[in-house]
């Protein structure tokens, strides 16, 4: 019988209208998947336009130069001013001591500016007025200084040897996200009024942007570019408009990839739950499957009658997603705050949306093919008796087409990404996590039918529960197995990050970093922290800021794209010269230079930096010093401990150097607490030029940045976990059919309801000590992968944060498994023997 699409679709929508709710479980976990994926892609691309569109605004005008401790010369503003209009700022770092409150002092980021400042957008106070440059002897300061010095609009506050009146509070600064990473509160004040502070000395670190506005026709990239290949030797950091904040821009794409990834393994699992809903389903579905045959409904007519009721609510499923999905960037930068580098508005955004829905309807596909096809290929005799035989294979059409859809999910998940080969990896561990699963589903059947059988009867019935036919166990196996090692995942993950906020300040850190020490005021500096703490440590080094503009033969400027992970060609970057090797160092290549070594220039490289530079021992490496070029051979590389908050650099030059440039010099001091605060009092007034640094302060900012990674893996991964939850709910759903016939027959034969439950839970519990060791080893590697390859954090779990997670989804899915046996037990002979 070969019926018209229409008569099908009559029949498929009377069948659905009457038993919808058999789908739900369908509808669910796409709609979890959907809007997981749609919610993460628009998010990103949300946040990524609105950098593009606020670029000028972000980055201060249409081109931006960075020149670290120098300012222009006369040629290099003749270009600039040639290509546009030029608004110039100097940063750096200053101690604020507030005049009215004795000599309290806050670190500060101090910024002049120029009276055309900002090119684009607007400087506004905290009153809600529009402001240009202060006046001379004027300033504005954020309200974060303005709270931690107690100080309001008409008060004064010192800079340096300058004293300024306080013109108002600062509401919004323009550039601040493109200025990147701080440790103080913003103060401005007019670029005249700079030199009365006398904070910027020969050695100085500062930075002096210059900020070019073009006409509205201009290409910002090309005049760029032009302006680069002009100065190749300046050692300029150089953006556009179109990459107003890079550093940001970097992290959320990643960011934005990971979650995507996990959102992808979210559908996934959600997918497993498609096929046992659909399995569920269509169990229910059984006797009008027969009736259909019998009355000569063809395999291909069956086939149609339930894939359109499938697509049909999946396709509602998608669309619920994609809403859902579409708004949930605008309700996240509601509640995110100023968590979020940028406010994504409501905007819909058609390519993630589309990525999303092409995600849910191929994974419907894949995953509910096949018990559809075992259904509409198994003869009606045989459907009525599925519930004992169990379900035929499926035919081989039905097998490439699933086939076909995986590999379009993992070919769309390549194509899209931003590391193509990280998704793969991911991807192939998601489906060797199934595969895995399966595999052990197998083998605990095998195992469970070859064992001797227990004489006691409720042991005897759960083992048999595990291999008999038509048993759920590779279902159950695959659910419980991926809830599991969720659980286990996350809770690895937020604890080694929990374990790294931790460890961020070991257990003899320093009290203090004292930035611009002038070279001839060391001794006076070592004398004033001895008087205040006789045992205080002292560590002292130079420090100077320069530009790498070779490497192996490779000027920088003349590269098309600068490596994978070359973060260190990115703009200027700190280095020092010392006879001995720096502790927290190790050399893992090449040797150190002697003590007395008076030769031609050498460095001593970050191994992996070196690694993604693709250089080594004996390779050539050029440096831009205040527009000096500094050639050296690369002598040694070394592993450095980042996180004992020592003095260390990437790059450690040899000595005779880099003595001739002007520089200052940088410290850690570890003294007493009563010492910390005689110095936190004594340091600015002494040394008005440098920069006192508590610890504190820089582990608070680590701790808030790592606080927020872990809230977005946890808000993720908490959607994969619904998504398991669901899973496990399908595969008891799917197993209830044919345990009402077992608990009939049992009913019958004389068995009390407790004796079933007791060997239902008995099953259950042997499935969750199972997988439970499982999940265990299968998480941590999970999470190992997430914590050291993609964060590359140390791996610190908590055990028994882990033991106590893996005991609570393990109980979580028992409860389930039990509260899904309830039903069961209700069930009334005459009636479940009439319903079979």
């Amino acid at each position: 019988m070969n019926l018209p699409l229409a008569a099908i679709w009559r029949i498929s929508r009377r069948d659905l209208s009457a038993r919808i709710r058999g789908l739900r479980l369908l509808a669910i976990c796409l709609f979890l998947g959907v809007a997981t994926l749609a919610a993460i892609g628009s998010l990103t691309a949300g946040i990524a336009d609105e950098l593009s569109k606020r670029g000028q605004t972000i980055l201060g005008g249409d081109v931006e130069i960075g020149i670290a401790q120098r300012e222009a010369t006369p040629a290099e503003m003749a270009a600039m001013r040639k290509a546009g209009a030029v608004s110039e700022t100097i940063r750096l770092r200053a101690m604020a001591i507030g005049t009215q409150t004795g000599s309290d002092s806050v670190l500060a980021e101090l910024k002049a500016v120029d009276r055309v400042y900002p090119h684009y957008g607007a400087l506004t106070l905290r009153d809600g007025g529009i402001a240009k440059a202060p006046a001379k002897d004027e300033i504005y300061i954020g309200p974060t200084l303005a709270e931690r010095l107690d100080i309001e609009t008409g008060g004064t506050i010192r800079f340096g040897d300058a004293t300024f009146k306080v013109a108002g509070i600062i509401g919004e600064e323009p550039d601040r996200l493109g200025e990147g990473f701080t440790l103080g509160p913003v103060a401005i004040i007019n670029m005249t009024s700079l030199p009365d502070t006398a904070l910027i000395q020969p050695g100085s670190m500062y930075e002096a942007k210059y900020r070019i506005k073009l006409a509205a026709d201009e290409d910002a990239a090309a005049v760029a570019k032009a302006l680069e290949a002009q100065f190749p030797s300046a050692g300029w950091d150089i953006t556009d408009r179109s990459n107003g904040a890079p550093g940001t821009r970097r992290f959320i794409e990643r960011m934005g990839q990971f979650l995507t990834l996990v959102g992808l393994a979210a559908l996934v699992i959600a997918g497993i739950g498609v096929g046992n809903g659909v399995s569920s389903y269509l169990a229910s579905k059984r006797a009008s499957i027969a009736t259909l045959k019998v009355t000569g409904a063809d395999s291909g007519t069956i086939f149609r009658i339930y894939m359109l009721q499938i697509l049909t609510v999946a396709a509602g499923a998608i669309i619920a997603g994609l809403m859902v999905g579409s708004v949930m960037p605008m309700v996240i930068g509601g509640v995110a705050g100023d968590i979020l580098p940028v406010a994504p508005g409501f905007n819909l955004h058609p390519l993630p949306l589309f990525i999303s829905a092409i995600y849910g309807l191929l994974i419907a596909i894949a995953f509910a093919l096949p018990p559809l096809a075992r259904a509409r290929t198994v003869p009606a005799a045989g459907l009525f008796r599925a519930i004992v035989e169990g379900n035929a294979r499926i035919d081989r059409r039905s097998t490439v087409w699933v086939i076909s859809a995986i590999l379009a999910i993992i070919a769309l998940a390549v194509v899209t990404a931003r590391e193509p080969l990280f998704s793969l990896a991911f991807i192939g561990a998601a489906f060797g996590l199934l595969l895995l699963l399966t595999g052990i589903a197998w083998l605990l059947r095998f195992i469970a039918l070859r064992l001797p059988r227990p004489k006691a009867p409720l042991p005897r019935l759960a083992l048999a529960n595990l291999h008999r036919p038509g048993a759920q166990t590779q279902a159950l196996v695959v659910a419980l197995g991926l809830g599991l090692t969720l659980f286990v995942t996350l809770a690895a993950i937020q604890t080694s990050i929990n374990n790294e906020i931790k460890n961020s300040v070991p257990d003899r850190a320093p009290s203090f970093f004292a930035l611009d020490i002038p070279r001839d005021g060391e001794a006076q500096f070592r004398q004033m922290v001895k008087k205040a703490d006789p045992k205080a440590a002292i560590n002292m080094i130079p420090a100077l800021r320069g530009t790498i503009v070779e490497f192996g033969g490779q000027r920088v400027e003349q590269l098309e794209e600068l490596p994978e992970g070359a973060w260190i060609l990115n703009g200027d970057r700190g280095l020092t010269y010392s006879s001995a090797l720096p502790n927290g160092s190790e050399i893992v290549a090449g040797n150190w230079w002697p003590q007395d070594y008076n030769g031609p220039a050498l460095v001593s490289l970050e191994a992996d930096a070196a690694e993604s530079l693709g250089v080594g021992v004996g390779d050539s490496l050029t440096i831009s010093l205040l527009g000096v070029e500094v050639p050296a051979k690369i002598a040694s590389l070394r592993t450095v401990k980042w996180d004992n908050f020592g003095l260390n650099y990437v790059m450690v030059f040899s000595p005779g150097s880099l003595e001739a440039a002007p520089h200052n010099m940088v410290a850690t001091l570890t003294v007493s607490k009563p010492a910390e605060r005689i110095l936190a009092k004594s340091f600015p007034p002494t040394f008005p030029s440098a920069s006192l640094i508590e610890v504190g302060e820089v582990t608070a900012q680590i701790t808030v940045l790592l606080t927020q990674m872990a809230q977005a893996i946890a808000a993720a991964a908490s959607i994969a976990i619904l998504a398991g939850i669901a899973v496990l709910v399908g595969a008891i759903a799917a197993a209830r059919q044919s345990r009402i016939y077992d608990s009939v027959i049992m009913k019958m034969l004389g068995s009390t309801r407790r004796q079933i439950l007791g060997a239902q839970a008995l099953e259950y519990g042997i499935l969750a000590v199972v997988l439970g060791l499982v999940s265990l080893v299968l998480g941590m590697l999970a999470a190992y992968f997430v914590v050291v390859e993609i964060f590359d954090f140390s791996f610190a779990p908590d055990y028994a944060v882990l033991a106590l997670t893996l005991v609570g989804g393990a109980g979580l899915t028992f409860v389930l498994g039990i509260i899904g046996s309830l039903p069961i037990l209700a069930a009334r002979p005459s009636e479940a023997l009439r319903s079979l």
